[in-house]
C-alpha cells in the first residue's frame, strides 16, 4: 500500500505508481488587463488623429493649420518718397571770388545763370575769406538751406564745403570761389548728382508675421 493511501482505503482508491496529482499554475490575469488597456489607448489616439485631419481639411476652429495660415499677415514697408528740393530757378546765388584770378566770379555767375540759377551779387569775397580759401570753394546759407538750396548748388560745384550761418535769413546762398576751383561740374555729372538727391530711398523688404 502506498504511503499516500489513507488508512482503511484500498482497492480502487489505492494510489500506486510514481505519478502524483499536480496543481495547475494560476492564469496570468495581469498581462491580459495590460494588453486590453494598451489596445484601448492606441484606438483612442487613432481616433483623435482622425478628428484633427478632418478639422484641418474642413476649415475648423482657430488653432488648426488652415486657421494659422489665414492669420499670417504680410507687412510691407510704406513706399518711400523722393526729397522735395527747390529748382535752380528758385535759388538766388551770390558769387564771390576769393582768389587772385580776375573775372572768375563773373564767369562763374554767367555759367550758373545758363543752368537756370538766379544770380544776386557778384564780386570779390569779404576780408574773412579773401585769399584764404585753399579748396574748391565754400557754400554759405541759412540753417534751413543745408538740405535744400545748398544741396542743389553743391551738385554744380563738386568738392565745395557747405556751411550754415546762424541767424541768417532768406533763401539766398553764397558761392565763395577758392584757389582749387577749376570750373563747374560737367552738365551730365551735375544732373546725375541732382537726380541722386531726389531719388527715393530703397524700401525695406517685405516681412511676414504669424
Amino acid at each position: 500500500m502506498s504511503m499516500l493511501t489513507p488508512p482503511g482505503m484500498g482497492g480502487q482508491y489505492r494510489i500506486t505508481g510514481d505519478k502524483y496529482p499536480r496543481m495547475r499554475p494560476p492564469r496570468r490575469h495581469g498581462r491580459l488587463v495590460a494588453a486590453v488597456v494598451a489596445s484601448a489607448a492606441v484606438l483612442g489616439l487613432l481616433g483623435w488623429g482622425t478628428l484633427q485631419l478632418i478639422d484641418v481639411f474642413t476649415g475648423g476652429k482657430k488653432g488648426t493649420v488652415a486657421a494659422a495660415r489665414s492669420e499670417c499677415r504680410t507687412k510691407a514697408a510704406p513706399a518711400a518718397r523722393g526729397r522735395a528740393l527747390p529748382k535752380p530757378g528758385d535759388i538766388t546765388v551770390n558769387v564771390y571770388n576769393a582768389t587772385q584770378r580776375t573775372g572768375l566770379a563773373k564767369d562763374t555767375a554767367d555759367a550758373l545763370k545758363k543752368r537756370g540759377f538766379r544770380i544776386g551779387d557778384v564780386g570779390n569775397a569779404a576780408k574773412e575769406f579773401d585769399k584764404k580759401v585753399k579748396g574748391t570753394g565754400i557754400l554759405l546759407g541759412p540753417p534751413d538751406a543745408r538740405d535744400t538750396s545748398l544741396a542743389v548748388l553743391a551738385t554744380q560745384v563738386s568738392g565745395t564745403e557747405q556751411r550754415t550761418v546762424a541767424g541768417r535769413k532768406g533763401a539766398t546762398v553764397d558761392l565763395v570761389i577758392g584757389d582749387a576751383f577749376k570750373g563747374l561740374a560737367q552738365p551730365a555729372a551735375a544732373q546725375q548728382a541732382l537726380t541722386a538727391l531726389t531719388a527715393p530711398k530703397p524700401t525695406a523688404p517685405v516681412t511676414k508675421s504669424c
